[in-house]
Protein backbone atom coordinates (compact mmCIF):
# COMPACT_ATOMS: atom_id res chain seq x y z
CA UNK A 1 0.00 0.00 0.00
CA UNK A 2 1.09 3.59 -0.63
CA UNK A 3 1.86 6.08 2.16
CA UNK A 4 -1.47 7.79 1.45
CA UNK A 5 -3.44 4.53 1.72
CA UNK A 6 -1.62 3.34 4.84
CA UNK A 7 -1.12 6.55 6.81
CA UNK A 8 -3.55 9.24 5.62
CA UNK A 9 -6.63 7.53 4.21
CA UNK A 10 -7.44 5.59 7.44
CA UNK A 11 -7.83 8.90 9.31
CA UNK A 12 -10.04 10.39 6.58
CA UNK A 13 -12.29 7.32 6.43
CA UNK A 14 -12.50 7.11 10.23
CA UNK A 15 -13.68 10.72 10.48
CA UNK A 16 -16.18 10.42 7.62
CA UNK A 17 -17.63 7.17 8.96
CA UNK A 18 -18.03 8.34 12.57
CA UNK A 19 -20.14 11.47 12.12
CA UNK A 20 -23.14 11.84 14.42
CA UNK A 21 -25.88 10.72 12.03
CA UNK A 22 -23.77 7.81 10.81
CA UNK A 23 -23.14 6.67 14.38
CA UNK A 24 -26.87 6.84 15.06
CA UNK A 25 -27.50 4.49 12.14
CA UNK A 26 -24.75 2.14 13.33
CA UNK A 27 -26.41 2.00 16.76
CA UNK A 28 -29.59 0.73 15.10
CA UNK A 29 -27.89 -2.09 13.18
CA UNK A 30 -24.88 -3.45 15.08
CA UNK A 31 -26.67 -4.53 18.31
CA UNK A 32 -28.64 -7.09 16.29
CA UNK A 33 -25.47 -9.15 15.71
CA UNK A 34 -25.30 -12.43 17.61
CA UNK A 35 -23.14 -15.51 18.04
CA UNK A 36 -19.95 -15.71 16.04
CA UNK A 37 -19.80 -12.57 13.93
CA UNK A 38 -17.83 -11.79 10.80
CA UNK A 39 -17.41 -8.06 10.34
CA UNK A 40 -16.22 -7.45 6.79
CA UNK A 41 -14.17 -4.27 6.54
CA UNK A 42 -13.87 -3.74 10.28
CA UNK A 43 -11.74 -0.67 9.74
CA UNK A 44 -10.86 1.20 12.91
CA UNK A 45 -13.33 -0.74 15.05
CA UNK A 46 -15.98 1.99 15.06
CA UNK A 47 -18.73 -0.59 15.57
CA UNK A 48 -17.25 -2.19 18.68
CA UNK A 49 -19.11 0.06 21.11
CA UNK A 50 -22.45 -1.06 19.68
CA UNK A 51 -22.02 -4.83 19.96
CA UNK A 52 -24.07 -6.46 22.72
CA UNK A 53 -21.59 -8.58 24.74
CA UNK A 54 -24.47 -10.74 26.01
CA UNK A 55 -25.35 -11.75 22.43
CA UNK A 56 -21.96 -11.89 20.74
CA UNK A 57 -19.53 -14.77 21.30
CA UNK A 58 -16.69 -13.23 19.28
CA UNK A 59 -15.99 -11.14 16.18
CA UNK A 60 -13.79 -12.01 13.23
CA UNK A 61 -12.56 -8.64 11.98
CA UNK A 62 -11.76 -8.87 8.28
CA UNK A 63 -9.54 -5.88 7.47
CA UNK A 64 -6.74 -5.91 4.87
CA UNK A 65 -5.45 -2.41 5.71
CA UNK A 66 -2.57 -2.37 8.17
CA UNK A 67 -3.24 1.32 8.79
CA UNK A 68 -6.84 0.62 9.75
CA UNK A 69 -5.90 -2.27 12.05
CA UNK A 70 -3.36 -0.04 13.74
CA UNK A 71 -5.91 2.74 14.17
CA UNK A 72 -8.38 0.24 15.68
CA UNK A 73 -6.20 -0.46 18.70
CA UNK A 74 -7.77 2.29 20.82
CA UNK A 75 -11.28 0.95 20.24
CA UNK A 76 -10.10 -2.61 20.86
CA UNK A 77 -8.62 -1.59 24.21
CA UNK A 78 -11.95 -0.07 25.25
CA UNK A 79 -14.06 -3.08 24.27
CA UNK A 80 -14.80 -6.34 26.07
CA UNK A 81 -15.65 -8.05 22.76
CA UNK A 82 -13.19 -10.73 21.67
CA UNK A 83 -11.82 -9.86 18.22
CA UNK A 84 -9.71 -12.02 15.92
CA UNK A 85 -8.18 -10.15 12.98
CA UNK A 86 -8.30 -11.59 9.48
CA UNK A 87 -5.92 -9.47 7.40
CA UNK A 88 -7.17 -10.50 3.97
CA UNK A 89 -9.48 -8.80 1.47
CA UNK A 90 -13.19 -9.61 1.36
CA UNK A 91 -12.74 -11.89 -1.63
CA UNK A 92 -10.65 -14.26 0.51
CA UNK A 93 -12.31 -15.20 3.80
CA UNK A 94 -10.20 -17.80 5.66
CA UNK A 95 -13.09 -19.40 7.58
CA UNK A 96 -14.83 -22.75 7.28
CA UNK A 97 -18.16 -23.20 5.52
CA UNK A 98 -21.22 -22.20 7.59
CA UNK A 99 -19.05 -21.14 10.54
CA UNK A 100 -20.55 -17.75 11.46
CA UNK A 101 -23.99 -16.75 12.72
CA UNK A 102 -23.95 -13.10 11.62
CA UNK A 103 -22.15 -11.05 9.00
CA UNK A 104 -21.92 -7.29 9.45
CA UNK A 105 -21.35 -4.92 6.52
CA UNK A 106 -21.11 -1.21 7.29
CA UNK A 107 -19.87 1.08 4.51
CA UNK A 108 -17.79 -1.75 3.08
CA UNK A 109 -19.46 -3.21 0.00
CA UNK A 110 -18.87 0.04 -1.85
CA UNK A 111 -15.09 -0.49 -1.72
CA UNK A 112 -14.59 -4.21 -2.47
CA UNK A 113 -13.20 -4.53 -6.03
CA UNK A 114 -14.73 -7.94 -6.81
CA UNK A 115 -18.01 -7.70 -4.92
CA UNK A 116 -19.35 -10.88 -6.54
CA UNK A 117 -16.48 -13.00 -5.24
CA UNK A 118 -16.75 -11.36 -1.82
CA UNK A 119 -20.47 -12.05 -1.50
CA UNK A 120 -19.91 -15.63 -2.65
CA UNK A 121 -17.42 -16.04 0.19
CA UNK A 122 -19.79 -14.43 2.70
CA UNK A 123 -22.60 -16.76 1.68
CA UNK A 124 -20.24 -19.72 2.03
CA UNK A 125 -19.24 -18.94 5.63
CA UNK A 126 -22.68 -17.80 6.87
CA UNK A 127 -24.83 -20.50 8.42
CA UNK A 128 -28.09 -21.37 6.65
CA UNK A 129 -30.67 -18.95 7.98
CA UNK A 130 -27.90 -16.72 9.34
CA UNK A 131 -28.27 -12.97 9.05
CA UNK A 132 -26.27 -10.46 7.06
CA UNK A 133 -26.77 -7.02 8.61
CA UNK A 134 -26.00 -4.16 6.26
CA UNK A 135 -25.60 -0.41 6.48
CA UNK A 136 -24.21 0.87 3.20
CA UNK A 137 -24.35 3.92 0.97
CA UNK A 138 -24.94 3.58 -2.73
CA UNK A 139 -26.89 4.41 -5.86
CA UNK A 140 -29.70 6.90 -5.43
CA UNK A 141 -33.08 6.42 -7.16
CA UNK A 142 -33.16 10.14 -7.97
CA UNK A 143 -32.16 10.61 -11.58
CA UNK A 144 -30.13 13.78 -11.11
CA UNK A 145 -28.19 12.46 -8.11
CA UNK A 146 -27.63 9.10 -9.78
CA UNK A 147 -26.23 10.78 -12.88
CA UNK A 148 -23.67 12.64 -10.78
CA UNK A 149 -22.79 9.49 -8.85
CA UNK A 150 -21.89 7.70 -12.07
CA UNK A 151 -20.00 10.73 -13.32
CA UNK A 152 -17.93 11.25 -10.18
CA UNK A 153 -17.22 7.65 -9.15
CA UNK A 154 -14.11 7.06 -11.34
CA UNK A 155 -12.24 9.94 -9.73
CA UNK A 156 -13.79 9.43 -6.30
CA UNK A 157 -12.47 5.85 -6.13
CA UNK A 158 -8.87 7.04 -6.41
CA UNK A 159 -9.22 9.35 -3.40
CA UNK A 160 -11.56 7.29 -1.23
CA UNK A 161 -9.95 3.86 -1.09
CA UNK A 162 -11.87 2.35 -3.99
CA UNK A 163 -15.27 3.58 -2.82
CA UNK A 164 -18.04 3.42 -5.44
CA UNK A 165 -20.85 5.95 -5.07
CA UNK A 166 -23.06 4.17 -7.59
CA UNK A 167 -23.56 0.59 -6.42
CA UNK A 168 -27.15 -0.58 -5.87
CA UNK A 169 -26.54 -2.47 -2.64
CA UNK A 170 -29.89 -4.28 -2.54
CA UNK A 171 -29.42 -5.62 -6.06
CA UNK A 172 -25.86 -6.71 -5.32
CA UNK A 173 -27.00 -8.69 -2.29
CA UNK A 174 -29.75 -10.37 -4.30
CA UNK A 175 -27.31 -11.24 -7.07
CA UNK A 176 -25.01 -12.67 -4.40
CA UNK A 177 -27.70 -15.17 -3.41
CA UNK A 178 -29.01 -13.49 -0.27
CA UNK A 179 -32.68 -12.92 0.51
CA UNK A 180 -33.48 -9.44 1.79
CA UNK A 181 -35.82 -9.56 4.78
CA UNK A 182 -35.74 -5.89 5.78
CA UNK A 183 -34.74 -2.83 3.79
CA UNK A 184 -34.88 0.87 4.63
CA UNK A 185 -33.61 3.60 2.33
CA UNK A 186 -32.91 7.18 3.35
CA UNK A 187 -30.61 10.12 2.87
CA UNK A 188 -28.27 11.00 5.73
CA UNK A 189 -29.36 14.46 6.92
CA UNK A 190 -26.99 17.27 5.86
CA UNK A 191 -24.72 14.87 3.95
CA UNK A 192 -24.05 15.37 0.21
CA UNK A 193 -26.71 13.37 -1.63
CA UNK A 194 -24.14 11.73 -3.91
CA UNK A 195 -22.55 10.02 -0.89
CA UNK A 196 -25.46 9.95 1.53
CA UNK A 197 -28.09 7.59 0.11
CA UNK A 198 -28.35 4.71 2.57
CA UNK A 199 -29.36 1.06 2.33
CA UNK A 200 -30.05 -0.35 5.81
CA UNK A 201 -31.44 -3.77 6.57
CA UNK A 202 -31.19 -7.51 7.02
CA UNK A 203 -30.58 -10.29 4.51
CA UNK A 204 -30.44 -14.02 5.14
CA UNK A 205 -28.63 -17.00 3.69
CA UNK A 206 -31.38 -19.24 2.26
CA UNK A 207 -29.03 -22.16 1.68
CA UNK A 208 -30.22 -25.35 3.33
Amino acid sequence: MSFYENRILPHIIDKACSMGQVMKLRSQVVPRAKGRVLEVGMGSGINLEFYDPDRVEMVYGLEPSEGMRRKAQTNLNRSSIKVEWLDLPGEKIPLEDHSVDTILLTFTLCTIPDWQAALEQMKRVLKPGGELLFLEHGESPDEGTCKWQHRITPGWKKLAGGCHLNRNIAELLKQGGFEIQELENLYIPKAPKIAGYIYKGVATNPES
